[in-house]
């Protein structure tokens, strides 16, 4: 018996080595989906109620010193991910709203020569569990700059640092 099951584990292990993996999802404009952003740090938490999700901002290391230290503008190689998620009420405490279904992963980031007609952000979503890259061309940052115009003095940034004491 021993021996079938080191036989269906190591055939699974070669399975697992010889597959290739499925290819990271690009955006439109060509900012590839930063596959590591969860192990970045919390920025701030945030809720968008036209939306209804719950977002949660990390920052690479970049990101998250300059945020921590209010430097702006940003510096270039600071990405922000925006994960968001829909909500629901916790069963047992229908005061609580929790995390439901994820929703999408939003990034900007910064390169001040490359995105210098966005303010010197590139912007890219993925949307579902798919990851599918949002926007039918390169065009679609027009939406999100358009939205994000409003905070130009503050590098474009909705969100502040989340200090914790």
């Amino acid at each position: 018996m021993e021996k079938y099951q080191f036989a269906t584990i190591a055939a699974l292990v070669l399975l697992t080595v010889t597959v290739p993996a499925s290819a990271t999802p690009v955006s439109p404009n060509g900012i590839t989906l930063y596959e590591d952003y969860r192990t970045w740090q919390v920025v701030a938490p945030s809720y968008r109620e036209d939306k209804n999700h719950i977002r949660v901002i990390l920052g690479n290391p970049i990101a998250y010193k300059a945020m921590k230290n209010k430097v702006q503008p940003m510096p270039d190689g600071a990405v922000l991910a925006k994960v968001a998620w829909t909500v629901k009420k916790h069963p047992k405490f229908p005061v609580a709203t929790e995390p439901d279904a994820f929703a999408q992963v939003e990034f900007m980031v910064k390169d001040a020569q490359k995105y210098q007609s966005t303010g010197g952000w590139g912007f890219a979503r993925f949307v579902g569990e798919k990851y599918e890259p949002y926007g039918k061309d390169a065009g679609f940052v027009g939406e999100c700059f358009g939205c994000h115009t409003p905070v130009k003095d503050n590098d474009y940034l909705f969100t502040g640092f989340g200090a914790v004491p």
